[in-house]
């Protein structure tokens, strides 16, 4: 039998909950005290595990604020679960023996396949005799469970393990001991599976979740975390509320399939869930090169162009050129990305205001050392930026071109020291003075014209040591490189 639909009614705080179709994996995801456990609370009333809970309170359970008003109207106001199934094929009796032997044998491999916190740890079950600090009376015999630290060379009880680590592996026990009584006649209820566990234990619970028991059982499970959201199946989640109409009439729990929900707090696990795994993809790759902006990223591919064509070193095509915004975000993007267990090498300016700030990415535990590089390693300065790398005389021709500067708006290859100590500085200086004349300078303009204009610039003056420069830092950048 497969569960295709469900109607709640009648129950708790739960006027109506409409009809809603049901998945193979069912995420009823909502805030706090929006309806979602007595919505799982109902449906497992449906047929209970416990023959005890089959019935209903009617008094406790049934709406407080209508139940006068239902005392004196027809009983079927009353009913609770309304359900649509569809038959299934069913099982042989040696298919299921199979299936529960291969569970029991498997328990204690088992969650250390799912359980990736830690991968040290190994289960130990054990007959022993009852101490004075033991469960059991004195002398009698009782099974134990014991938790082994192979890089630590210890055991310990297993209720002395972490609060996540014993609800997960609780979790495995009940369920192997369900499907050994039930076998496949289950539709497994859970609600807020995995609070206690840590986001990326709450990802491994969501994966034991579609590769265990998804193939054989369906799953309905309640939620307010963006880690237990299955972002590749979206359309199978179904958005819980407490509806108030705008003139403050209460209409009660509603569950509806359209994810977009005018409610914040409702979405807000879904668009954390779906945020974070884009930005575990956008502009991301196995061999992924921070910058701090999107004019480093043009700035970069023009020059491995230029060098390309001339047969010379270019930057390898397996590095993915990643802008992060600012310095500030470097250490950040790299947390974060690290987690995949990325390549990342890192590119960035490096002024008197930088200085701390690639220090500290230096010294962290996050990159290597050697994958750090800073403009001023390939110029003859202390400080740089990637625009001193391009060079004075190719990037002041550059500006002149893209900002239309003629007659003595022109801005000179010949520096001054009465103007500025670094190239960045003269152009922005200079366009404070003529600013009153409607230019205004920002960084990408330059890069995205060269972009645009590459054929004007390809034999510009002052091109050659600028190549140089590229050519170096990509001759560095490859050499971080596997051998092909």
């Amino acid at each position: 039998m497969e569960l295709v639909s469900v109607k709640i009614q009648n129950y708790k705080c739960i006027d109506d909950s409409g009809d809603f179709l049901v998945a193979n994996l069912t995420c009823l995801a909502g805030k706090n005290e929006s309806g979602k456990t007595a919505l799982l609370q109902a449906l497992r009333r449906l047929n209970p595990v416990e023959d005890a809970e089959k019935n209903y309170n009617k008094l406790m359970e049934y709406p407080r604020r209508r139940f006068r008003e239902a005392e004196a109207k027809n009983p079927l106001l009353r009913q609770v679960v309304t359900t649509t199934w569809k038959l299934s094929d069913t099982h042989s009796s040696e298919e299921y023996v199979a299936r529960v032997e291969a569970i029991s044998n498997s328990l204690s491999d088992e969650i250390f396949t799912y359980w990736t916190q830690n991968k040290n740890l190994e289960v130990e079950f054990k007959r022993e005799i009852a101490g004075s600090d033991d469960p059991s009376e004195l002398g009698e015999e009782f099974f134990s469970l014991r938790v082994r630290n192979k890089r630590h060379r210890v055991t310990v009880r297993f209720d002395e393990r972490s609060t996540g680590f014993v609800w997960f592996f609780s979790f495995l026990v009940w369920f192997s001991q369900m499907e050994r009584e039930y076998g496949d006649k289950l539709i497994i209820l859970l609600d807020e599976p995995g609070l206690s566990l840590h986001g990326k234990a709450q990802r491994d619970l969501l994966v034991f979740i579609k590769e265990k028991l998804l193939p054989k059982y369906q799953v309905i499970y309640t939620t307010h975390s963006p880690f237990m959201i299955d972002t590749d199946n979206i359309l199978n989640v179904r958005t819980v509320e407490d509806i108030v109409s705008p003139k403050g009439e209460l209409k009660g729990t509603k569950v509806s399939s359209r994810i977009l929900s005018a409610d914040t707090d409702t979405l807000f696990p879904l668009r954390a869930a779906l945020g974070y795994d884009i930005t575990q993809s956008l502009f991301v790759g196995e061999h992924s090169l921070l910058v701090e902006g999107a004019s480093d990223l043009l700035y970069l591919q023009w020059f491995s162009r230029q060098l390309s064509t001339r047969n010379r070193t270019e930057l390898d095509s397996r590095w993915t050129i990643t802008p992060v915004g600012g310095i500030s975000k470097l250490g950040s993007f790299n947390a974060l990305f690290a987690a995949n267990n990325l390549h990342i090498a890192i590119l960035t300016d490096y002024r008197s205001g930088d200085k701390r700030k690639v220090r500290d990415l230096k010294e962290s535990e996050l990159l290597q050392a050697n994958h750090i590089f800073c403009a001023a390693d390939f110029v003859d300065s202390d400080e740089a930026d990637i625009e001193d790398m391009i060079g004075r005389e190719f990037y002041i021709g550059l500006i002149n071109s893209c900002y239309k500067l003629e007659g003595d708006k022109r801005l000179t290859s010949v520096y001054s020291n009465d103007i500025a100590t670094h190239l960045l500085e003269e152009v922005e200086q200079h366009f404070r003075i003529i600013a009153t004349e409607g230019s205004s300078f920002n960084h990408l303009s330059p890069a995205v014209y060269l972009i645009e204009n590459e054929s004007s610039f390809c034999q510009g003056t002052g091109i050659d040591y600028a190549l140089d420069r590229f050519e170096k830092l990509f001759q560095k950048l490859n050499d971080l490189l596997p051998q092909n």
